[in-house]
């Protein structure tokens, strides 16, 4: 059944800048078998951003890595809240402390109205803490998750 009555997906970026961010998906999955999204939306369900990165990255079935080694950039634009979450394979390498150092290396950005920069920079790093723990093996790697931004309402 056709919903009529239900919210488009707010844009935030232009195609410039997702490609970019995209292009930043790409390279940094391309060096290492960790997999890395982004999910946009307005405004944050919870109180904690935290809490809505774990609810998402479930519903991408973003744990069904086989190395466990997927990360989640959640930003909620309107409500300027973001987190960073990783599953335990990644956790257990770079621990809490990486996660809070992304977080305020984005919010630095953010603060300066650099969106689209801030996330593509945050995914660099995060794809060379993949590569460090996680490398690539062309004999074995694949795509396990699309590269895609994923734009909530």
């Amino acid at each position: 059944m056709l919903n009529l009555f239900r919210k488009k997906a707010v844009d935030f970026f232009s195609d410039e800048e997702k490609q970019w961010v995209v292009a930043a998906i790409q390279s940094a999955e391309h060096r290492t078998s960790g997999e890395i999204r982004v999910y946009i939306e307005s405004k944050c369900r919870f109180v904690n951003p935290l809490d809505r990165a774990l609810e998402l990255f479930s519903h991408l079935n973003m744990q069904n890595t086989a190395q466990r080694n997927a990360v989640l950039v959640y930003v909620a634009m309107k409500d300027r809240q973001l987190a960073v979450f990783g599953d335990e394979g990644i956790h257990q390498k770079v621990g809490d402390a990486f996660w809070n150092n992304a977080v305020k290396e984005m919010l630095q950005h953010f603060n300066a109205a650099n969106y689209a920069q801030g996330i593509a920079n945050i995914v660099t790093q995060i794809g060379e803490a993949l590569l460090q723990h996680f490398p690539y093996d062309a004999a074995t790697d694949k795509n396990e998750l699309p590269d895609d931004i994923v734009f909530g309402r």
